[in-house]
């Protein structure tokens, strides 16, 4: 048998002792945490209220975009943006589609006349922002972990956001005198279009209690989500809005589309208007939304387990607790600088997933019917082609309670699946089909070969090969018959074999571990297919039609949605061999040609008309994309040609242009994490090139101490003396006190603690 991802190389730098005093924490990790790093540009985060891996995240929407347009707003947040349309419930964090921005609610001062009611809930301005949306300064803004705050400058209202992992709750300080109102929105959504909504509901079941929920169509295309809103003063009276134009009559007869102090309204199209008159106590209303996936019992449950008071300033105060606990789990020492953006990072890894769950344990699965379970929680928002690279090898780490509900949240999308498929791209009870390869499998492996085996590991192995030998599902009979994925029967082939491939040998070694030797054979061989791609006469990976001949013409710079590779180019695509990447080396012509073929990556310009289809390829580096998946690991390859000295050159090159503590600090999509997973990794000086080997390849540290608090009080420590801007190489390197000797570390030499120490300097060791 065969295991090519163990390496046996060996450092070529001679290797000494280094100690270092551990750094008293000055301040907590909340503190250094900006939520406005990558709300701008490409990053596409939101700065708003939750807690870690919170169902509920709060936050401003600037705008209501419409498909295309709603690419740089996929999370609902845009920093260049000096408007608020209100705060919605739920947002995806770094997202290159998106949907959610459920019940988005907003604050209004005065008392217009009933038409002027109806203008300014049904109206939108030419730069399609609702009527009743509210001009902001960035200097009057504020977020922390779990807190938001924003002056809305239009009502003169200052609008204050916390939650719970199933609730929102808000504080809204008015002026003195001023006439309250608040308006609900049913019909905004991120990532929007005319029939977005299939339907939705508002009820009044007293003067302070609305309850209703919404069916989406959209990324997801049978999406629901419950509501329950409670206010801590009384409203007097209220408007329900239906815009939809086909309405014809609406209860009792009534005809028309505008409802006042009617207690039900059902329809596509739906706002609403409660007034407040004059405000009696502090001039502030609070108000709490709970929410929930499977019905109005549930989310008003849902609230009154997680906030049955009013005491916001407790709630947001046990909301910052758990995410000190939570960042706590990693320490760093470096500048204040450093210091925001890793844990800036640190707080975007638990952004996703999130939990999908009542309070109760019911929750609804991807056959739309409603489960329930005491046994485990239930996790939904698998952005796996992006996650599986490095944001669930941190979770193995850091969140490793919650790695087996993960995987067991992941097992049960597989049983309730109409085609058995584990999930792809999932988010509230529904499959995208987004991105490629089937990832999940990764997780899985990468999780078992590490020791994490409470949910159904057994079963899981069933659920594999389900999914790996579906024949429907991205050209896998192809793939199956040729052992490759040929162009001319299946778009983005080359793509989609060189992820199989690596999917193929993580259900290769997990056959293995479970002693099926037949199927490990069978797996393994099928995770060879990267060979049959790679041409040697141009040294990339290229499209084959299933005639065995090449596609052409070849141009190794283009990209385009649905072409030979899936958001990328051959520069950036050809290395995606994580199993076996001493085979790639050999494929090359060895370590010499090897590294010089890495180096065209990062050295070759190109005009962006050969890439401008596809928005993903961003923060570029030659023809190297950190903002986009497909490159993540490959600065790490020049361990492999004993060049060490290039990974560090090239690690340094990339964490100090294109990450920062600005609205524009990341390079692209965060994609639930990955991005910052990556940072994290990274910047501690080693990253998982191929999760399921348990190892960790060694980089080049950018902070000069780091402690992983570890389960059974250990502690992993990484220490890198004599970092410093200018020494950016490693002389040596120490796992407790010993010569590490090799290019990586184990999974086991993180959780059985210890100490990882650098020596830098200023000049490459050769």
């Amino acid at each position: 048998m065969k295991f090519p991802c163990i390496l046996t190389i060996a450092l070529v730098f001679p290797l000494t002792f280094v100690l270092s005093a551990q750094t008293k924490n000055e301040k907590t990790p909340v503190e250094y945490v900006n939520p406005f790093i990558g709300t701008g540009g490409e990053g596409h985060t939101y700065p708003g209220a939750t807690v870690p891996f919170g169902m509920v995240q709060l936050s401003p929407d600037s705008r209501t975009r419409f498909f295309r347009q709603s690419f740089p707003y996929c999370a609902g947040y845009r920093y260049e943006d000096s408007v608020v349309s209100g705060f919605s419930h739920t947002h995806f964090s770094g997202t290159g589609h998106s949907d959610l921005g459920d019940v988005l609610v907003m604050p209004y001062a005065g008392n217009p006349d009933p038409q002027e009611k109806e203008r300014i809930l049904s109206g939108y301005t030419k730069d399609s922002l609702p009527l009743y949306y509210s001009k902001i300064s960035h200097s009057e803004e504020k977020a922390s972990p779990g807190y938001y705050m924003v002056e809305l400058k239009t009502p003169g209202i200052k609008a204050e956001l916390t939650a719970t992992t199933r609730t929102g709750f808000h504080r809204y300080t008015y002026k003195s005198g001023q006439d309250a109102a608040f308006i609900l929105d049913l019909v905004s959504s991120i990532y929007n279009y005319d029939g977005k909504v299939i339907f939705s509901q508002i009820r009044v079941e007293n003067n302070q209690l609305i309850t209703g929920y919404r069916q989406t169509n959209g990324w997801a295309v049978n999406r629901y989500i419950y509501f329950a809103i409670e206010f801590s003063q009384p409203f007097y009276e209220f408007y329900v809005v239906n815009m939809d134009k086909n309405i014809k009559y609406n209860g009792f007869g009534k005809k028309g589309s505008v409802y006042k102090d009617f207690p039900e309204v059902n329809g596509k199209k739906l706002k609403a208007w409660f007034a407040f008159g004059k405000l009696n106590t502090n001039d502030q209303l609070m108000v709490k939304v709970g929410v929930s996936a499977v019905s109005i019992e549930g989310a008003r449950a849902n609230m009154l387990v997680e906030l049955p008071a009013w005491n916001f300033d407790a709630v947001h105060e046990a909301a910052e607790q758990l995410w000190k606990k939570e960042l706590a789990k990693i320490y760093v020492n470096g500048s204040e600088r450093e210091k925001e953006i890793f844990y800036t990072a640190h707080y975007h890894t638990m952004l996703s997933p999130v939990v999908y769950n009542d309070a109760d344990g019911s929750y609804r699965g991807l056959d739309n019917c409603i489960h329930s379970t005491k046994q485990f929680t239930n996790y939904t928002i698998f952005s796996l082609w992006d996650t599986y690279r490095a944001l669930h090898p941190l979770f193995t780490i850091t969140q490793k309670d919650r790695v087996g509900d993960m995987i067991t949240s992941m097992l049960e999308h597989q049983k309730q699946s109409a085609f058995k498929l584990l999930p792809v791209w999932s988010f509230h009870a529904n499959e995208s089909w987004c991105m490629i390869g089937y990832h999940a499998v990764s997780v899985i492996t990468d999780a078992y070969m590490k020791g994490i085996r409470n949910f159904e590991f057994r079963y899981a192995l069933d659920a594999m090969l389900a999914t790996a030998t579906n024949r429907n599902y991205g050209g896998i009979e192809s793939y199956m018959k040729y052992g490759f994925v040929p162009i001319d029967l299946e778009k983005e082939g080359v793509s989609k074999t060189l992820e199989y491939a690596y999917d193929d040998w993580c259900i290769s070694q997990y056959a293995n571990a479970l002693g099926q030797a037949s199927l490990f054979n069978t797996f393994y061989e099928r995770s060879r297919g990267f060979e049959k791609l790679y041409d040697a006469k141009t040294g990339f990976m290229r499209a084959k039609n299933s005639d065995g001949k090449w596609r052409e013409p070849f141009d190794p710079l283009y990209a385009q949605y649905g072409g030979d590779y899936t958001e990328g180019n051959a520069y950036q695509y050809s290395w995606y061999v994580p199993q076996d990447i001493p085979a790639l080396v050999k494929l090359h012509g060895g370590n010499k040609k090897f590294a010089e073929d890495l180096d065209k990556v990062f050295d070759t310009q190109a005009s962006k008309e050969q890439f401008k289809q596809v928005e993903d390829i961003a923060g570029l580096i030659g023809q190297y994309a950190q903002g986009n998946e497909p490159s993540h690991h490959i600065a790490y390859l020049y361990n492999y040609a004993g060049m060490p000295w290039k990974t560090q050159e090239r690690l340094n090159q990339i964490m100090k242009h294109l990450f920062d503590n600005t609205p524009q600090g990341i390079c692209g999509n965060d994609d639930c994490g990955q991005m910052s997973a990556w940072y994290i990794f990274s910047s501690m000086g080693f990253y998982p090139v191929c999760p399921g080997s348990n190892q960790y390849i060694i980089g080049k540290p950018a902070i000069p101490y780091a402690r992983i608090e570890l389960t059974g009080k250990k502690t992993f420590i990484i220490e890198a003396k004599n970092l410093s801007p200018e020494n950016i190489y490693i002389k040596s390197v120490k796992l407790n006190g010993h010569d590490l000797g090799r290019i990586f570390i184990t999974h086991e030499d993180i959780i059985s603690g210890g100490i990882l120490q650098f020596e830098m300097v200023s000049k490459p060791v050769k």
